[in-house]
Formats: structure tokens, sequence, C-alpha cells
């Protein structure tokens, strides 16, 4: 017989669907109890998660009730809602790690000013950077440049001596080996060896490099005129300022293959430096002249140079500058003519951005004390076309022989050719003398005597002895010291 006609089929049917309907409730409540309870977990998770980025850094405590262990001591509560706060010692929030970089360069760069006798610099850079406002280390920076400030002694500037140099040998064997140019060499040229030896032995002895234009500035009085007025250079007690100078970076033709440098470049770094052709035909970038040598030591040495001076480079332009064929003789002859003007240019805007100043040598490296007038405007009216149209504006001239345009008598107004110079914009003029200092202040104008440390110079310092009259340079360094061996002796003029 059929189910279907079974009169409890019915009965039975609906309790059968009761039940099941109560099976599923009961299951569906499960499952949100299950999900309610995840979901109570992830947020119980996220809300610790977030605590420890928050506090990252910082040591994870027992909630306040808990007693604390010999090793994990307890810690201060924060008053405002009583929760535990880090240990002092502990590593500071995440979020303030960018902040104290910036702060510890900024303050490393003040340093750094300081250090060059900027004070003024450092403490400017400290004051007006809104980062440092609440630092108690800056406050304590700014204290300490004050005070170092306040033991300053301000330098006789009418008491500077300048030193200069021409090229140095790097390889003394091509300098030196015995054909027409060794005797000039031998005579005028310093050795990579001897200027390592001359700047360790200033350095000790307090010297600091300083610039003409520190020594000395052009300003306007109260008439509206233009005048030359005495610089302020101060300096801690027992330093002594001086000026450096180099002539004739060029790196002449006659001078290639004979252990010198072949040009000036800039380096990666931004900053100037040499290319030297080597023995294999290759070419090396490094520090192969006065330029990056002195730079080098500067940045070993940064209470070397005062306020960011560096020294005087000088050129002549008739063989071009700085190791570029750049002088209109060489338009048909050099293939890469309007290219290594456009470099010239560019390094000699380079060593002026690092500190540099720029001078005339002349364009023809003539006696212009001597020479006819008419030939001495046509040189100088050379030097401005076609060399300081490179470099830029010049107010410094190193004269070629050490021969001014005058006696040791001041300028006049009589004088042309020191007029005429003053015309092209010359307003520092520089000569050679033996001297431990020659300085003379003109009312627009400034002269100084400049001291040859080269062959010749340390010979005849070697050559007298103990004879303190003839000595000229044991204020600077003892010659015998420096004096090169592999240097020819005796060593003559020539």
């Amino acid at each position: 017989m059929s189910h279907i006609s079974d009169p409890n089929y019915e009965t039975i049917l609906r309790s059968r669907r009761s039940r099941r309907r109560r099976r599923h409730a009961l299951q569906n409540l499960v499952q949100i109890f299950v999900f309610l309870f995840i979901v109570f977990l992830i947020g119980i998770g996220g809300f610790f998660i977030f605590k420890l980025v928050k506090n990252h850094g910082s040591t994870w405590v027992k909630p306040a009730d808990t007693l604390s262990s010999p090793s994990e001591p307890s810690l201060p509560e924060n008053p405002e809602d009583g929760t535990l706060l880090p240990e002092a010692d502990q590593t500071l929030p995440a979020e303030n790690f960018l902040e104290n970089d910036e702060l510890s360069a900024i303050l490393a760069q003040a340093e750094r000013l300081a250090a060059g006798y900027d004070y003024d610099g450092a403490i400017a850079l400290l004051t007006e950077t809104p980062e440092c406002a609440d630092s108690q280390e800056v406050l304590d920076a700014i204290a300490r440049y004050e005070a170092i400030k306040a033991t300053l002694v301000e330098a006789d500037v009418s008491q500077v001596t300048h030193v200069f140099f021409h090229s140095l040998i790097m390889d003394t064997s091509k300098a030196f080996d015995g054909d027409s140019d060794s005797k000039g060499y031998n005579s005028v040229m310093t050795t990579k060896d001897e200027f390592l030896k001359i700047l360790n032995e200033m350095y000790n002895r307090g010297f600091v490099l300083v610039r003409l234009h520190d020594m000395a500035y052009e300003t306007t009085d109260e008439n509206g005129q233009t005048v030359m007025k005495k610089g302020s250079i101060l300096l801690p007690e027992g330093k002594q300022p001086f000026v450096m100078s180099q002539d004739d970076v060029c790196y002449y033709e006659y001078m290639e293959g004979d252990g010198f440098a072949t040009r000036i470049i800039v380096g990666e770094d931004g900053k100037p430096t040499c290319e030297m052709k080597m023995e294999d035909g290759t070419v090396s970038v490094g520090s192969y002249d006065l330029v990056p040598i002195l730079e080098d030591f500067i940045q070993e040495h940064p209470d070397f140079s005062y306020k960011g001076a560096r020294a005087v480079i000088a050129f002549t332009g008739y063989n071009g500058i700085l190791g570029y064929r750049t002088d209109d003789d060489y338009r048909d002859k050099n293939p890469n003519f309007e290219a290594d003007k456009q470099t010239a240019s560019e390094v000699a805007q380079c060593l002026r951005d690092n500190g540099w100043e720029l001078a005339s040598h002349s364009w023809g490296h003539r006696d212009l004390g001597s020479i006819d007038y008419e030939d001495f405007k046509l040189d100088s009216d050379k030097w401005e076309s076609r060399v300081e149209s490179l470099i830029g504006p010049t107010d410094i001239i190193l004269f070629p022989f050490g021969s001014d345009v005058s006696d040791w008598h001041p300028y006049t107004q009589d004088n042309k050719r020191f007029q005429y110079l003053h015309s092209l914009g010359f307003r520092y003029f520089c000569n050679v003398d033996s001297n431990q200092y020659w300085v003379q202040f003109g009312t627009d104008h400034l002269r100084q005597g400049r001291r040859n440390l080269d062959g010749y110079r340390m010979w005849k310092d070697i050559e007298a002895g103990s004879d303190t009259g003839k000595r000229k340079l044991d204020d600077l360094f003892r010659a015998e010291d420096v004096f090169d061996s592999a240097r020819p002796t005796p060593v003559e003029w020539n």
C-alpha cells in the first residue's frame, strides 16, 4: 500500500520538517557565533598591532597591577592616562627618525662651518632652521660657538704673507731627465712631495689660508665714492693668515710628457680635479696638481682654510687656459676649439664655485713693467677679450716675472699703466718679493708681494746654512726638511 494513503503521513511530515528547521536554525546560530568570534579576535589583534607599531622601539611591559621582577623594572606612569611610559634610554618613535637625521646633518654642517672659523655662519644656520628651534643640542652648539667667537683675535692684514707656486712636478724622473727644459723646471717648479711637506709644516705652525678679498674689499664710503677697505680677519690667538697663488695654470704645450698634469676638469663630485697622461698613453683622473692636492688637504684639515678660502689661480692666454687650447690662434688648429672653450669656461666657474679666486698673469707672459706701452696695452686687451671673456670678471693681476708697473712707492694718478689696468677692473696687484710680507693699501687698490717657494729659493736657503740673514723661508719651514732629493744640485737660476 502506498504511503500516500497513510493517514499519519502529514503529521509525520510536519514533525520532520519542524526538526529540520530547528537543526538549521541551530547551525545558523553557531555560524553567526563563530563569525562574531573571529571578528572579535581580528579586532583585538589589530588593536595590539597598532599599539606595537605606535610604540615601536619601546619595551613591552606588564599591566600596572602586575608585580615587576628585578630583571624587568617597573616603568613610570603617564600622569594623564595612567599608561606606562617607555624607558628614557629607549629608541625614539619611528616617526622621529627622519627629523633626527635632518637635525644631525644640520649640526654637522654647522660644525664644518665653525671648523673653518665661520662661527657667524654656523650660528645663522642653526638659528634660521625651524627644525632646530627646540633642540638642546642646537642651543649648546650656539653657546659654544659664541664663547669661541669671544676669544678670537683680529689679524693685522698688513702682515699677511703670500706664497706662490707654478705647476707641481708629479714625476721627477721625467721633469729632471736632462733635456732642455729640466733646468727651468728645477729652478721655478715645486715637486708634489715638497708641496705636501710645505702644507703640513705650515699647518703645524698655525698658518691659515685666506683670500685676497678677505684682506681688503671694495665698498662705498659715506660720500658715495668707491673705496678699498681693510678686511677684518678673526682667528684664534696664535693662528697666522696667509695667501696662496699658482701661476701659469695653462699646462703649456712644451710641458707635455715632462711629468705634469695635462688639464683641469670637473670631477664626479663637482669639484675641480686633474687629468694626467700616463706612460702607456691612458689618461688618469686624480690629484695631479696644486688644486686637487690642496683640496684634499683642506678636506682633511678644515681649520687650514678661513671660511672656505682656496688659492688664487692665474692664467696667461697664448696657449689657452686650464689645459684647453682656447686662444684665438688655435681656431684653425684645434678641431675641438668651440667645445674646449665651453668646457674651459665651465671649469673656471667650478673653480669659483668652490672658493678659488681667478687672476690674470697677462696674455703673453710679458714683463708689463718694462715693455713698450703700446705692447702693454695690446697684451692687456688680449687678456680681456680672450681669457676674461671665458672666465668672467677678474680683479686680480699677478705680474709675470714679478715685474710691477711701479717701484715700491705707492701708485700715483700719473702712472698710466696702473690707471689702464685699473680701468680694466683690476684692484689687487701682486709682484714678487722675498721678504716675509709686503702689503700696501691704496684708496682704491691693494698691492702685495709674493714669495716663490720653488727649487731655487729653497736651494738658496740651504746654501746659506746657519746665516739667518740670508735665509728667507724659516718662518714657513726649513728648506732642508722639504727639499726633494730627486732634484739635481746645485739649483741654478734659469
